[in-house]
């Protein structure tokens, strides 16, 4: 379908693209300088010691979970309200997820009181997920985790450029992986960025991010006579040159695109303000740098949320839902557990397109078409 008005669009300036291509003529096409430059470039933007590109947030999740020593035996608190790789990892490792609640109606990331309640004997740990870029309550769960002694692995897939108190997301617990899927503030295509400031298992991660060689491509082919060392089982998660040099490159002008979405969500949320059948998600916290990946809203129970979805979709505005909770359906599923608000909020979100190059036109496409959806069911329960 030809969208007047997509979910995103990843648009990238010339010098970006002249970034990959440089890299292209190089002949230089795996891991090598240009990842290292990155990796130094990701440490200085978000203030952490240790930065490992890797092939997609997934895999950086999956790499953290190991490192974290979660394992058979083991229960991981995840919030249900995510997409399906934040639960995956832990599952991959081998320990057990266990879902709690989110933090409210319009606040659909984990829930501090929630976390504490479901620590037991058998917690190894905790995987919060930044819902939107908004890191909720990550500090006071980082704050429990420490106080008991759990590791927290921080789900930052929509959070490229979010901070609270100065801290970025993803340096709030053991580790914080990030996204470079096209959906994502830095949508390069595909990737995955894992941060910490523990040397030692960034070293880990690094060797096991490439099949657990003990060197990397770019330092053997300094080498005379270069050897394999295999130290541990690995993967082959590595990243590349190419999309290193156009990342690094996209970063320059991260902060712009978060104000321009910052303000696309502030034009929405005023917009939308005197609709009584609709509810933006809680807005960031003023005065702090956020990513604003996506615009999510809650829609009134009597609304059809399919069918409001519909009318969007003929003025040719895309729409989605983030997420199908994972305890109710697929190879997650626990048919005993209930969560009431993060069900709740399922039922009923829905989420509008935002990307930082919009253009007027568009913003008011989108909150005219949701309108109109709304008073058309308005008019429908006056008729009934």
């Amino acid at each position: 379908m030809n969208w007047r008005v997509p979910l995103c669009r990843p648009t990238f300036r010339e010098e970006e693209l002249e970034a990959l291509l440089d890299t292209y003529r190089s002949g230089w096409l795996t891991t090598g300088p240009r990842t290292a430059a990155l990796e130094e470039a990701f440490c200085e933007y978000t203030g952490a010691r240790h930065a490992v590109p890797v092939s997609s947030c997934s895999a950086a999740l999956h790499l953290g979970c190991l490192a974290a020593g979660f394992g058979p035996g083991d229960r991981v608190i995840v919030p249900s309200l995510t997409f399906t790789s934040t639960v995956g990892a832990v599952t991959h490792v081998g320990a057990t997820p266990h879902f709690a609640e989110i933090a409210g109606p319009t606040e659909p990331w984990l829930s501090a009181a929630a976390v504490e309640a479901a620590i037991d004997e058998r917690t190894k740990g905790i995987v919060t997920m930044a819902y939107g870029g908004h890191l909720g309550e990550t500090a006071e769960i980082a704050s429990l985790a420490r106080e008991r002694g759990l590791a927290l692995i921080e789900d930052v897939a929509h959070a490229a450029g979010s901070r609270v108190g100065g801290r970025h997301a993803g340096t709030f617990g053991l580790a914080g992986a990030f996204s470079f899927s096209a959906s994502k503030n830095l949508g390069i295509g595909e990737g995955g960025m894992l941060v910490s400031d523990d040397a030692d298992l960034a070293d880990r991660i690094a060797r096991q991010s490439w099949h657990g060689l003990g060197s990397q491509a770019w330092s053997r082919h300094h080498q005379s006579a270069p050897e394999y060392e295999l130290g541990t089982l690995g993967f082959n998660y590595r990243f590349d040159d190419p999309r290193a040099a156009l990342l690094r490159s996209c970063l320059g002008r991260l902060d712009e695109d978060n104000r321009r979405r910052a303000a696309i969500d502030a034009a929405f949320r005023e917009a939308l303000a005197a609709q009584e059948l609709i509810e933006p998600t809680a807005p960031f916290p003023a005065g702090e740098p956020s990513s604003h990946c996506i615009f999510t809203a809650v829609l009134d129970p009597s609304v059809d949320r399919d069918a409001f979805r519909r009318a969007l979709a003929e003025r040719g505005v895309q729409s989605t839902v983030h997420y199908p909770l994972l305890h109710l359906d697929g190879v997650h599923a626990r048919p005993d557990l209930r969560l009431p608000i993060s069900e709740d909020y399922a039922r009923r979100c829905v989420t509008l397109p935002l990307f930082p190059q919009m253009e007027e036109w568009q913003q008011e496409l989108v909150v005219e078409a949701a309108v109109e959806a709304l008073d058309g069911r308005q008019r429908a329960a006056v008729a009934a």
